[in-house]
């Protein structure tokens, strides 16, 4: 193996170390020393390689993000409905939370609202899911009655945000998070009524939410 080769290897075991760190001990106790023993390399080459532990963290928290939605891309591509979106979502909350994702999510989203430095790396790489989501609402929203008055970018951050909420809310309210996706389960069925109204009863929805948005 070459040393660029080698020096790569040892990079990805300190960001898995870091991911495996910070979801199970949390952000108060990942240390370089707890990352590099996570990652099986001396301590010093968290160092060498990242400057710093927050440099670090920060470059997992991308990479880390980057392996989840590269392993979903292609069911999100397939996704035709709201519905179906929603069905995909808790799949993709149930397999994130037995992996130790929504714990590592959590410790980062608190690390963020004091070490500044994590703030950036943890928006990228929610932005990461952004995209995704919102390639598919647009599509998914393309020659619907909402279309024309749905921002598809501001409604995945909603879609994202709302996900990292319950995500984080189940572990103290399972209950709450489960009348909380079913509600959302709710409104993705409306919009599918809506979608399935005939050219008369699409124009008269156009022309009611024209009236209410001030556009008509």
């Amino acid at each position: 193996m070459s040393a660029e080769a080698r020096s790569q290897e040892t990079k990805v075991k300190l960001l898995e170390g870091a991911l495996r760190t910070l979801a199970e001990q949390g952000i108060a106790k990942t240390s370089a020393r707890a990352v590099a023993a996570a990652a099986g390399v001396n301590q010093a080459l968290v160092f060498y390689h990242f400057g710093s532990v927050d440099e670090l963290l920060a470059a997992a928290c991308r990479h880390g993000a980057e392996q989840r939605v590269a392993r979903y891309r292609d069911r999100l591509a397939r996704v035709t409905g709201l519905t179906e979106l929603l069905a995909l979502g808790r799949e993709l909350h149930a397999e994130e939370r037995e992996a130790g994702n929504v714990a590592f999510l959590g410790q980062l989203l608190a690390g963020a609202q004091t070490q500044l430095r994590l703030a950036p790396a943890t928006a990228a790489g929610l932005d990461l899911w952004i995209d995704e989501i919102e390639k598919v609402l647009t599509r998914v929203l393309a020659g619907t009655p909402l279309a024309e008055f749905t921002d598809s970018a501001g409604l995945a951050r909603a879609v994202a945000a709302s996900f990292v909420g319950l995500e984080l809310y189940e572990g103290v309210d399972a209950d709450g998070a489960e009348r909380a996706l079913a509600a959302l389960e709710q409104l993705a069925a409306l919009v599918t009524v809506l979608d399935e109204l005939g050219p008369m009863g699409r124009r008269a929805v156009r022309h009611r939410l024209r009236r209410t948005s001030g556009r008509g």
